[in-house]
Formats: structure tokens, C-alpha cells, sequence
């Protein structure tokens, strides 16, 4: 079936106020879907509806505040129509310390031969937890996929409440 999916991403300031934001960069590997179930959308023959999960691990990890991600699951809602997708998320990442983030996520991407050959985006900072709770912060995706597996660049902008 499809590998289509759009993880984690960052990179531009989104909150008010005059305390300074902390920049990241970071790089994670996802794997194939799983589960991951399509459909045909019933009006044409090229249009597609899906959801799907994936688990990633971090080859750079994000670095937020000293703590470091771990590992991490995007789950996503995907419409497929001819070679181009897009589809909607939320990427939840597991740091070193069990705090976790939640990062609603957009993205639209080009496919070859069924599977996903590339895709970028956005995402938000949601939610947080423990010393992560109250994080603001936006930031931008780009991925690629390899075989069953999909490598993903992120960049983008934290702020932490004092």
C-alpha cells in the first residue's frame, strides 16, 4: 500500500511578548505505517482517503531546554488525489525525561510508484507536559522517503513560560 506521511516539523516565531525564543533543528527516521488503512473516495478513480500511524526514532534530536527527544508516533488523516497528497497530524514526541509535546502538523507532498517521495510542512506546539507544559512554538518539516522508511528534517522556534 501507501508509506504517505508528513511527521514533525519547524521554523518560524509565532508568540507575542519580548522574551527571547530558543531555535531547534533536528532529523527523525519514521517507519512504515503501521497501522495505516485507505480507501477509495467513491467520486474518481485517483482519489484516496486514509489514516495511518508511525513510530520514529530521532538521528538528531530535537534539543529542547536541555532535554532531548526520544522517540516519537505521527498519526494522520491523508487524502491522496492523482500524485499529490495532504494530509493532517498530530506528532507526539517522547523526550529523555517522559515529558512529552504534541505537535499539530500540515503537509502536502508528492508520490512516485504508490509511495510517498516527498512531502513538507508546518506544525504548532499544542501541549506539553511537565516541565514542557505551556511550550509555544511553531516550526516546518521537509521529508523524504528511502525504501519503507521516510527521513525528515525539522527547524523551528520554542518558548517556554517563565
Amino acid at each position: 500500500m501507501r508509506n504517505i506521511l508528513l511527521p514533525i516539523a519547524g521554523a518560524a516565531c509565532l508568540w507575542s511578548g519580548i522574551a527571547a525564543a530558543d531555535h531547534f533543528v533536528g532529523a527523525c527516521e519514521c517507519g512504515k505505517a503501521d497501522p495505516q488503512h485507505f480507501l477509495p473516495a467513491g467520486d474518481r478513480a485517483d482519489h484516496t482517503l486514509g489514516v495511518e500511524a508511525l513510530k520514529c526514532a530521532w538521528s538528531k534530536p530535537l534539543d529542547i531546554n536541555g532535554d532531548k527527544a526520544k522517540e516519537s508516533v505521527a498519526t494522520e488523516i491523508i487524502e491522496i488525489s492523482g500524485k499529490r497528497f495532504h494530509g493532517n497530524g498530530v506528532h507526539e514526541i517522547a523526550f529523555q525525561s517522559g515529558d512529552k509535546v504534541a505537535l499539530p502538523y500540515h503537509g502536502v507532498g508528492i508520490a512516485r510508484n504508490d509511495q510517498e517521495a516527498s512531502n513538507k510542512g508546518s506544525f504548532t506546539f499544542a501541549e506539553g507536559t511537565g516541565k514542557l507544559k505551556g511550550i509555544k512554538g511553531t516550526g516546518t518539516f521537509s521529508c523524504k522517503s528511502i525504501g519503507d522508511s521516510t527521513n525528515c528534517a525539522v527547524e523551528g522556534d520554542y518558548q517556554l513560560p517563565r
